[in-house]
């Protein structure tokens, strides 16, 4: 159950900046109190926890919401869609982990916008490996991990420095926007209204902020609105129908108000997807056209 919670974190696989895998979570990240490295290693079946920096407090403070621990569960009752119960007998362990790391979620949920899942990851390995450091920490635990680019640093590059990365200047000006107000970002966590107030940061929507409550928050009830496949796998599941819109989805995903991100999480989990239609299509990077 901690191994699934912690993988959450990670942007896939190549992602310099978290590793999980073998008993054990690295993560290498920016806290309010600065850079941080934190190793959880439950290799014994007793989890122990180490962090260094300046954030290494800190992280260990989260430790217990990171790995979902403060997250009691739900237990969908009478009522609810078959779909769902089987989902959730199959996965009875769900929980929702909170990093408390705002700016770190967003980089690669912003990157992930319009664009493949595959390129996603790409550039975010490319932009970590370009402006990211070595996490702090000793090599013999850390290995080749690091930090998410400095948002000083992030923020002085200009539009066209990320070109041959794949990054068109939109996304570009986005990551800029949020490098820019990191340390209101940390701040932000703790409010109750964060969603409403990453609204206000351009470029910032539905999908993107329902992607970082999830992660950040640990918000169960949160949906990445505006997603290209989630609204047809939620209506395929609970319909039948191969295609639905956003308002559909909601719309179903309305009686489990409050949960709903847990019902999108435990259908993910238990293997749906949507039919697919028509020969895949060859995506070719920004910076190769």
């Amino acid at each position: 159950m901690v191994a699934a919670t912690l993988r959450a974190y990670r942007a896939g696989r190549g992602d310099p900046t978290t590793i999980v895998g073998s008993g054990q979570f690295l993560r290498a990240t920016f806290t309010p109190d600065g850079p941080g490295t934190l190793h959880l290693d439950w290799r014994t079946g007793t989890m122990r926890a180490q962090a260094w920096g300046d954030g290494a407090d800190w992280l260990l403070r989260q430790v217990p919401a990171m790995t979902g621990a403060n997250d009691s569960g739900h237990v969908f009752g009478a009522g609810t869609h078959p779909v769902i119960l089987a989902a959730q007998r199959n996965h009875p362990d769900v929980r929702f982990g909170a990093s408390g790391t705002v700016y770190h979620e967003l980089l690669p949920t912003i990157l992930a916008q319009r664009i493949t899942a595959m390129e996603a990851v790409r550039q975010w390995r490319t932009l970590c490996l370009r402006l990211g450091v070595p996490a702090p920490g000793p090599n013999s635990t850390i290995g080749d991990l690091r930090l998410p680019p400095d948002p000083t640093v992030l923020a002085q590059r200009p539009a066209w420095w990320f070109h041959p990365l794949g990054i068109e200047a939109k996304r570009a000006e986005v990551l800029r926007t949020v490098a820019k107000h990191a340390s209101r970002l940390h701040a932000w966590t703790t409010e109750p209204d964060l969603g409403a107030r990453l609204a206000l940061l351009p470029g910032v929507g539905q999908w993107t902020i329902g992607n970082v409550l999830s992660l950040a928050n640990g918000d169960p009830d949160a949906v990445a609105v505006g997603d290209y496949h989630l609204k047809n796998v939620v209506t395929h599941a609970l319909t039948g129908r191969p295609r639905g819109t956003d308002d559909e989805m909601l719309t179903l995903l309305e009686p489990y108000s409050g949960q709903r991100g847990r019902v999108v999480r435990l259908l993910l989990l238990d293997g749906h997807r949507a039919p697919k239609f028509g020969p895949r299509q060859r995506v070719l990077p920004m910076n190769r056209w």
